[in-house]
């Protein structure tokens, strides 16, 4: 599966899960460890790990598992590693406390395909 769909399918996995603030970000030559940065928020660790579950889940179906999978215990801060794709999944605060989208403020922002009550609909 090409990088652009496997992108929309980790958002509409978060989506699906009511995960929020939703940005995908295409880092190619910012970053030197991956390609493609995607970064959204749920309301607490337990929100976070159904949401983290979701993406790890809807991927494996797919035939893509994580090369690493971190901060699942303590999920306030998850981040699953696709080696090409990195997700980030936060609480609200800690997002705004590291605000990683300034690390990579020359990135182009990828715009998402996501499907909304039947309607597919770019947010």
């Amino acid at each position: 599966m090409n990088s652009n769909k496997l992108i929309n399918l980790i958002a509409q996995s978060i989506y699906d899960k009511k995960g929020f603030n939703i940005l995908a970000l295409d880092v190619r030559g910012i970053s030197s460890i991956t390609d493609y940065v995607i970064i959204a928020e749920g309301s607490v660790e337990r929100h976070n790990k159904a949401i983290a579950s979701e993406i790890i889940e809807q991927l494996k179906k797919v035939n893509e598992i994580p090369y690493q999978a971190e901060g699942m215990t303590e999920a306030d801060w998850i981040v699953i590693d696709y080696l090409n794709i990195i997700v980030h999944v936060f609480k609200p605060c800690l997002r705004e406390k590291y605000s990683l989208e300034k690390l990579w403020q020359e990135a182009k922002i990828i715009d998402l395909a996501i499907k909304v009550e039947n309607q597919d609909q770019m947010i």
